[in-house]
């Protein structure tokens, strides 16, 4: 007889909870995302402008790429906290945190107001960003992943993923819009600040949203029975081995899911390189390369990325019906196939073309990016699942997603055209390729049972899938 937390959750329960991790997700990553665009547009005239254009534009991207590397450092203390008092407190807190700093930026004095601090004072706040970006993804993607059952579990996780598209979505709809009705002095002088002064109302909306959900039904299950494990051996004397699990997630998980964290790290340099080369490298080579306008490249990045928001629930439900390895493997093959063409259509400066180039790139980098909340939960046990799956996800953000625009902007000046950068991104996709080939299918795992022994989780087929590398030992934490 299954267990509450296994019990399929009410409709309505699900759909809330769904909506709040979407609500909240899109709002961090239109903060996040706001930054790219901004910084591959105005930044490098507002806070570095004594620099040539191409310059200024690498020396606002480092500044862009300092937010990823604060993102595993999130992962570590989200994960760490998230694992021992509950998904919904963090993700409140990461909200908060976004959505503060990036209000904050919206009000920053530039390089013509404080001289070079404002530039410090820029990075400081990017820091924060990077920090909250790093642990909201694991606790959002869990809590709907420990709420849903695991039929249509890669369907249901796939949606805060939308987050992304939908924040970029936002974010380039509010420059477009911008870019169109005031003059290019208004914008620089103050009109770029307007998108992120909206924040702060955003945050309050979704902050009202994700204070209504529940807690994850498998992470209360999963301490209850830590609890009465503990209390049992703690009458026995011989508590100490599970208190150190409970309060070290991160231990536990270097010790036991050591390979499932260099599988999903693996797993995300395709989908992260090749997302922030679609959608923010192309600004950059778009209008300081080619000379195209802002609009042009704005309107392409706007229409693809509604394209992506509706292609991720649909890959994600063909990664219920397919497998979770089958639908990612496609996407990483596929950017490696579109990686030129991308580049040849954008070239001819057609808005037709560059639409083109770049939905297509989305769509195919949508096969990597839905399964992937799923996929990454299915991998870990529930009292490790926090920390396991944000750092795997967020410590390749620093090799990945953090230096691409900067890498693709240097390859740029270095040589002048787009093949060394089409060539970054197939050897991206190779490594992806590898790393997903080598993982096991994790479709239909039982999230409650993952490292629980003599039960490792099941599937139509066969009944039952091998546990994550050495889950067993874990004994559910």
């Amino acid at each position: 007889m299954p267990s509450p937390a296994s019990a399929p959750p009410a409709p309505s329960n699900l759909k809330r909870v769904v909506t709040a991790s979407l609500i909240g997700t899109t709002v961090e990553w239109y903060d996040f995302f706001l930054y790219g665009s901004a910084a591959a547009l105005v930044f490098d005239k507002l806070f570095f402008p004594e620099s040539d254009p191409l310059v200024g534009t690498l020396l606002a991207f480092v500044t862009y790429a300092v937010g990823f590397v604060a993102r595993p450092v999130g992962a570590l203390v989200f994960g760490h906290y998230g694992d021992r008092l509950g998904r919904k407190k963090l993700l409140v807190v990461s909200l908060l945190m976004m959505g503060g700093a990036t209000f904050a930026i919206g009000l920053l004095p530039t390089h013509a107001q404080l001289g070079s601090a404002a530039a410090v004072l820029l990075t400081a706040l990017r820091l924060v960003q990077g920090f909250a970006l790093g642990g909201e993804w694991g606790g959002a993607v869990l809590l709907v992943s420990e709420h849903g059952d695991a039929r249509r579990r890669g369907f249901w996780a796939s949606w805060p993923q939308t987050g992304a598209p939908a924040g970029q979505l936002l974010a380039t709809a509010v420059l477009a819009v911008l870019t169109a009705v005031l003059s290019e002095e208004a914008f620089v002088s103050w009109g770029w600040r307007v998108p992120f002064l909206l924040s702060g109302v955003l945050v309050l909306v979704g902050l009202w949203i994700r204070l209504s959900v529940d807690e994850s039904p498998v992470f209360r299950a999963a301490l209850a029975k830590a609890e009465a494990r503990g209390a049992a051996e703690s009458a026995e004397n011989s508590g100490d081995a599970a208190a150190k699990a409970e309060t070290m997630p991160l231990l536990a998980v270097l010790r036991h899911h050591w390979r499932d964290v260099l599988i999903a790290m693996g797993a995300r340099m395709a989908e992260n390189i090749s997302y922030y080369v679609i959608t923010a490298f192309v600004l950059v080579y778009g209008t300081k390369h080619l000379d195209m306008g802002k609009q042009t490249v704005l309107n392409a990045v706007l229409v693809a990325s509604a394209v992506h928001f509706a292609a991720i629930p649909v890959w994600g439900a063909l990664s219920d019906r397919w497998g979770r390895k089958p639908v990612y493997l496609l996407g990483a093959a596929g950017v490696a196939l579109w990686a030129f063409p991308f580049f040849w259509l954008v070239d001819t400066e057609s808005f037709g073309a560059v639409l083109l180039a770049v939905t297509v790139g989305l769509v195919l980098h949508g096969a990597m990016y839905a399964p992937q909340a799923a996929f990454f939960s299915e991998l870990f046990a529930t009292r490790v699942r926090y920390s396991g799956a944000s750092i795997g996800a967020q410590f390749s953000s620093v090799a990945a997603g953090a230096p691409a625009p900067l890498i693709a902007t240097a390859l740029l000046a270095d040589f002048g055209g787009s093949t060394p950068v089409a060539l970054y991104v197939i050897a991206a996709a190779l490594l992806t390729l590898l790393a997903v080939g080598v993982a096991k299918e994790t479709r239909m795992r039982d999230l409650e049972r993952i490292g629980e022994p003599g039960d490792q989780g099941r599937t139509e087929s066969s009944g039952r899938v091998p546990s994550p590398s050495g889950a067993s030992s874990l004994d559910g934490r």
